[in-house]
C-alpha cells in the first residue's frame, strides 16, 4: 500500500451516463455487502482507507482507472445504495461532494443518537480530519470534497479530496480511526496525488520541530521543507499501456476466461458454462473482494473488468457487466439465508487465479487484447459517456482525447 504516495489523478471530462451510474451502485454495493459478509465491518472501512484498493474499486465499476473523478462517483453511487440498507449492513457513507460535505457533522449527530454512539467525538474527529487536511496540509489543494463513513460501532474512515484548478489535478486523503493516535502526527493511512511544487506537510510525524515553532516559521521561509510524496505516478493520458499493468496477473485472468484454465479447477465447476468475459470480470471482482492488500499497486489492471466509460482500455461491455452484477447479488443474497456456497466460489476463483499466476510467461499480448477488445464493442454495442460505440468513429474520437486535454507533448509515461 501507498502510505504517501504521487498518484496523480488528472481531472477528466464526460458527463456520468445513467447507465453506467446506475450499474456502479449494483456492482459496488454488492462488492462492499462481500467484504462485509466474508471480513466484516471493520474490513470495509479499512479497505476504503487503502488509496490503492480505492482505485481499483472505481476501476471494475467502470471509471477510469486514474481519474480524480473516482472518488465522487463511487462514493456517490454507494451513498445511494448502502444507506438505504445501512440498518442491516451496519455502515453509513456520510458528506459528500461541495455544499454536501458541510452536511457530514449533522449526519453524524443522526447516526450516533441512533447507535448511541459519541456523536460529539466522532464529529470532532471529522472537523479535524477536514481541518488537517485543508490547513496542515500546505499543498496547494483546495478542499472540495469530504466523506465520513462510519459503523454502527463507531469506527470510521475519512477520505477527503482536494482539486488545484491551475493544473487541473486531485489529490486525496484517506484516514482509518484505529491508525490515528494522533491528528497532527502521521494521521493519515494515505496521502495520493502529484507533488506540485514544495509541500509543508505540519500533519507528518518529523515535523514535530514546525509544529512547536510554527510562530517563527511564519515570519520567514523555511530552508527545509518536509516532503513525504513518493510512490506511483498517475500520468496526464487517458490510455492504458501496458507499462501500467501486471502482466502476468492479467495473462493469469485471461488464461482462466478464454483458455478453460478453470477446468483444473475442480471446485470452481459451479461457474462452468459462464461467459468467459462475464468469467473475466468476475475474476478481477473476486480479487477487489478477496484479494490481499499488496496486490493493487496497478490499478489500472482492474479496468478490464468490464471497460472504461471514457473507452480505455475499452468501452463497457455492459452484458458482461449486468451478468457479473447478477452473479454477485446472487452470492450476497444466498449467503444471507446460509447458502454460501456461491459466494466461497468467487473466493476459490480468485485463489485459482492467483495460483495459475505461477505457471503463466505471458507473451506481449498487450495490443491484441485492446484490438480484440474494441472490435467486440463495435460489433456488440459497448458504450462510452458518448452513448453505443460507433464502428471507426468513437475510437477515433477517443484517440484525441490526450491532444485535446493535455496539448502535444508527448507522454513519457
Amino acid at each position: 500500500m501507498i502510505n504517501s504516495g504521487n498518484i496523480g489523478m488528472p481531472l477528466h471530462f464526460g458527463k456520468m451516463p445513467k447507465w453506467l451510474t446506475e450499474r456502479m451502485g449494483k456492482m459496488g454495493s454488492a462488492v462492499i455487502e462481500s467484504v462485509a459478509q466474508n471480513y466484516g465491518k471493520s474490513e470495509v472501512l479499512s479497505r476504503f482507507s487503502n488509496p490503492n484498493w480505492f482505485q481499483a474499486l472505481g476501476a471494475v465499476m467502470g471509471m477510469q482507472w486514474n481519474s480524480s473523478g473516482v472518488t465522487a462517483t463511487v462514493l456517490g453511487s454507494l451513498k445511494r445504495k448502502i444507506n438505504p440498507m445501512a440498518s442491516e449492513l451496519g455502515i453509513y457513507i456520510l458528506g459528500g461532494k461541495g455544499r454536501y460535505s458541510w452536511q457530514a457533522p449533522n449526519q453524524i449527530k443522526r447516526v450516533s443518537d441512533k447507535h448511541g454512539l459519541k456523536g460529539d467525538e466522532l464529529v470532532h474527529s471529522c472537523q479535524l480530519t477536514r481541518r488537517v487536511d485543508n490547513n496542515a496540509v500546505q499543498d496547494g489543494y483546495n478542499l472540495y470534497q469530504q466523506y465520513f463513513i462510519l459503523s454502527d460501532e463507531g469506527e470510521w474512515t475519512a477520505i477527503t479530496q482536494g482539486m488545484n484548478t491551475r493544473n487541473r489535478r486531485a489529490r486525496r486523503y484517506h484516514w482509518h480511526s484505529p491508525s490515528v493516535r494522533s491528528f497532527v502526527e502521521d494521521p493519515h493511512k494515505g496521502i495520493v496525488g502529484m507533488q506540485n511544487g514544495k509541500i509543508l506537510n505540519l500533519a507528518d510525524g518529523q515535523a514535530d520541530f514546525a509544529r512547536k515553532n510554527i510562530v517563527s516559521l511564519t515570519k520567514e521561509r523555511p530552508k527545509d521543507v518536509l516532503d513525504v510524496y513518493k510512490g506511483l505516478s498517475f500520468p496526464n493520458r487517458h490510455e492504458v499501456k501496458e507499462s501500467d499493468v501486471n502482466m502476468t496477473r492479467l495473462a493469469s485472468v485471461l488464461n482462466m476466461a478464454y483458455n478453460s484454465e478453470i477446468n483444473n479447477f475442480e471446485d470452481l465447476l459451479m461457474l462452468k458454462g459462464v461467459g468467459p468475459r462475464t468469467l473475466k470480470s468476475l475474476a478481477l471482482v473476486s480479487e477487489v473482494i478477496h484479494g490481499d492488500p499488496t496486490r493493487f499497486d496497478d490499478p489500472a489492471r482492474f479496468s478490464f473488468a468490464v471497460g472504461g466509460k471514457d473507452g480505455r482500455p475499452h468501452p463497457v461491455d455492459t452484458e458482461s457487466y449486468d451478468e457479473t452484477i447478477e452473479l454477485l447479488q446472487d452470492a450476497v443474497e444466498k449467503a444471507k439465508m446460509g447458502d454460501k456456497e456461491k459466494s466461497a466460489a468467487l473466493k476459490r476463483l480468485h485463489k485459482a487465479t492467483v495460483k495459475n499466476e505461477k505457471s503463466i510467461s505471458p507473451l506481449s499480448f498487450f495490443d491484441d487484447l485492446l484490438d480484440f477488445e474494441w472490435s467486440h464493442a463495435e460489433k456488440n454495442g459497448g458504450k462510452t459517456f458518448l452513448g453505443d460505440t460507433v464502428k471507426g468513429v468513437t475510437k477515433a474520437i477517443m484517440s484525441i482525447q490526450n491532444t485535446t486535454l493535455y496539448g502535444s507533448k508527448k507522454e513519457k509515461n
